[in-house]
C-alpha cells in the first residue's frame, strides 16, 4: 500500500477503496463501460494486483461504482417525490423517474445487459443487492406504508415487483419509446391496480379462492 499511488499512499483500506472507485468513476465518465482494471491501476500509479486486492475483476468494480452512486440516485428520487403521500402516485412517479434516469446511465445499462459465458445475466434483478435497492426506493417515498396496510412482507414483494417492471423497460423499451406522459399513463393504468388490489381485498375480507375445475377425461367425453 505504501508504493505507487502517485506518492500519496492511502492511510487505510477504506481510503484505498474510495480512491479506486473515484478513479473508476472518472474513467467511466470518459469512456463508458470500456473501463478496465488496468486503466484504473495506471491512473492511480499502482499495479493491477493492488486493485485486484479489493476488487476481483472489472464487473465487480463496475457493480461497486454503480451501487455507490445509487445512494446519490436515491437522494434525487426522494427530492423528486417529496410530498407525494399516495402509494400509487408515489410508486408510479418513482418508477417513471427511475426508468428515465437509469436508461441514460451507460454504466447501469451495461451491467443490466451483460451476460455470462453461459448466457445468464451477470446482474440479477432478484439478488439481495437489487432487492435491498428496491426496498430503499420504497422507504425514500413520503408514504406511510403501514397506514396503507403494507407490512414488511408486502413491501418485499412490492419492491421485487417494481424492480422487475423497471428492468423490463430498461432492457427493452419497445418499438417506440413512450413519452414521459405516456409512460406515466401506462404505469398508472397497470401498476396502480396492482398496488391497490391487496388493500382492497383485505378491506373486503379476503379473496375467495376459485376451485380448480375438474379435468374432463376422454372416457367422460365418450360416456356423455
Amino acid at each position: 500500500m505504501r508504493s505507487g499511488w502517485g506518492g500519496n499512499a492511502p492511510k487505510s483500506d477504506e481510503e484505498a477503496i474510495d480512491r479506486i472507485l473515484d478513479t473508476a468513476d472518472e474513467i467511466i465518465a470518459e469512456r463508458g463501460s470500456a473501463m478496465r482494471i488496468a486503466d484504473v491501476a495506471r491512473v492511480l500509479g499502482v499495479t493491477r494486483q493492488t486493485v485486484y486486492r479489493y476488487f476481483p475483476g472489472t464487473d465487480a468494480l463496475l457493480l461497486a461504482t454503480a451501487m455507490r452512486s445509487a445512494n446519490g440516485f436515491l437522494d434525487q428520487l426522494a427530492a423528486h417525490g417529496r410530498g407525494v403521500t399516495d402509494p400509487v402516485a408515489a410508486m408510479v412517479e418513482g418508477m417513471a423517474f427511475a426508468i428515465e434516469a437509469l436508461s441514460k446511465d451507460a454504466q447501469v445499462m451495461y451491467l443490466l445487459g451483460k451476460r455470462t459465458k453461459q448466457g445468464g445475466m451477470v446482474t440479477s434483478i432478484t439478488s439481495d443487492t437489487a432487492r435491498t435497492f428496491g426496498r430503499a426506493m420504497l422507504h425514500r417515498y413520503d408514504v406511510d406504508w403501514e397506514d396503507h396496510g403494507f407490512g414488511e412482507d408486502d413491501l418485499d414483494e412490492l419492491a421485487e415487483f417494481g424492480i422487475r417492471v423497471m428492468h423490463s423497460f430498461l432492457i427493452d423499451e419497445g418499438n417506440e419509446a413512450r413519452s414521459p406522459q405516456e409512460l406515466r399513463r401506462y404505469l398508472n393504468r397497470w401498476v396502480g391496480p396492482a398496488i391497490v388490489y391487496p388493500h382492497l381485498m383485505r378491506a373486503m375480507g379476503g379473496l375467495a379462492i376459485t376451485p380448480t375445475p375438474k379435468r374432463v377425461g376422454r372416457r367422460d367425453v365418450v360416456a356423455s
